[in-house]
């Protein structure tokens, strides 16, 4: 009789070993939540291309934290949308096209990413929309301006959130262009410093100014005496300089008393640590894209007070609220085709598709998939507490006003 009963505790342990292996074979992995009993949906991956080293590192440092900081806010800090859990890699182009170009492979065809998004340089970006057209990946441009890659290199796959170089010129010509005014220019030379003077000469010229000379330097360039000193010699009215990195030209120009010699400076603001020498220049007048105290709605005042919480008490710097645009419009996307990341379906639905950012409402415009947006014209102004020149409102030009004309 003992043996009978020991025999049929072997027998029910045995029954149950054999049901719980069964049940841990039948279930395929991520097929669904065993807490909840919900299914769980393929993760959405997106591949952050960004300078986190070299001439741009800032615009990359802030266009990532950007973008953190937009998912969180686009979720509700779930990281997940209509079930789908976000994943990001960020990779750093060293401010390289070549190696912007091996990072973005890699992140295609290693990491199986659904979106690209980047980058810094306007250099990097227009070496790697070729691969965006060539695997069907939807990419997010930000911050990179050039004409060329919502123009003729654009293809598309090609959607940017950052504004191009023409919606800085007209922004730019605004602020000083009118009949008979004389300008000259400096920009670095390539991409985005000649797409930004093409664009500037353009709507000036339209306003009336004359565009008297164009002078591009050496991107790397740190000594800009001869540049500078041919500008002296041509005698402009303005000086209106197109720059992005840190070895910029502001030192030399107070150096060489280039106001003295009766020219007035115009740019649009750079970041927060471009803005620190630029004292020589308060008074200016020009544009910006972006200041943390300039737009006045409930986005940007999450924005100022998370980057804040989270990054040190820094406020969001120039190219901040691209980055965070930038998950915010691949967010808004997924919602539309309720996470179906197949580009021909993504691309129907961004194609006029209007979101709500920190820097007020956007739309993706058809013709080119450039997003319209405001820009805001400002004068650099000494405000106590701050130790550096400040962009003060004069007026926001609405995305209307600044519409680029469409180039592809």
């Amino acid at each position: 009789m003992l043996f009978l009963s020991f025999l049929a505790m072997l027998m029910i342990v045995a029954s149950a070993c054999s049901s719980d292996s069964t049940g841990n074979e039948e279930e395929e992995p991520g097929d669904s939540n065993t807490n909840s009993g919900e299914e769980t949906k393929e993760p959405i991956k997106i591949g952050v291309l960004a300078s986190l080293s070299g001439g741009l590192e800032s615009y990359g440092k802030q266009t990532t934290q950007g973008f953190k900081l937009g998912l969180e806010y686009a979720t509700d800090g779930t990281m997940e949308v209509n079930g789908h859990p976000i994943e990001y890699v960020i990779e750093d182009t060293e401010t390289k096209p070549e190696v912007a170009i091996q990072k973005a492979t890699k992140l295609i065809e290693e990491d199986e990413v659904d979106f690209l998004v980047g980058s810094s340089s306007s250099a990097d970006t227009l070496a790697v929309l070729p691969l965006a057209e060539e695997y069907e990946k939807i990419m997010i441009v930000e911050p990179a301006a050039a004409d060329s890659i919502t123009g003729a290199d654009w293809n598309k796959y090609i959607f940017r959130t950052a504004r191009n170089s023409s919606q800085d010129a007209v922004a730019g010509a605004a602020a000083i262009a009118k009949e008979g005014v004389k300008i000259a220019t400096l920009a670095p030379d390539y991409a985005f410093g000649r797409d930004g003077v093409a664009a500037f000469k353009e709507a000036a010229e339209k306003l009336g100014a004359d565009i008297i000379h164009e002078e591009y330097a050496d991107p790397a360039a740190t000594d800009f005496t001869s540049n500078i000193q041919k500008i002296i010699e041509a005698k402009p009215d303005y000086l209106f300089v197109v720059w992005a990195g840190a070895n910029s030209p502001w030192n030399q120009i107070a150096d060489m008393k280039v106001q003295e010699n009766g020219i007035k400076i115009s740019t649009g603001a750079p970041d927060i640590p471009a803005l620190a020498t630029m004292n020589a220049l308060v008074g200016m007048e020009g544009f910006t894209v972006y200041y943390h105290d300039l737009p006045k709605n409930d986005i940007n005042d999450w924005l100022v007070e998370q980057h804040k919480a989270q990054y040190n008490g820094e406020v969001p710097d120039l190219f901040t609220p691209g980055g965070m645009t930038a998950a915010l419009a691949i967010v808004e996307a997924i919602k539309k085709t309720d996470g179906d990341t197949d580009a021909e379906k993504l691309i129907s639905a961004m194609e006029g598709m209007s979101f709500d950012t920190p820097k007020g409402k956007m739309t993706f415009r058809p013709e080119d998939h450039q997003a319209l947006q405001a820009l805001y014209a400002i004068r650099l102004e000494k405000v106590d507490g701050v130790d550096y020149p400040v962009p003060v409102l004069m007026r926001e030009l609405t995305p209307d006003e600044t519409a680029p004309p469409i180039r592809n």
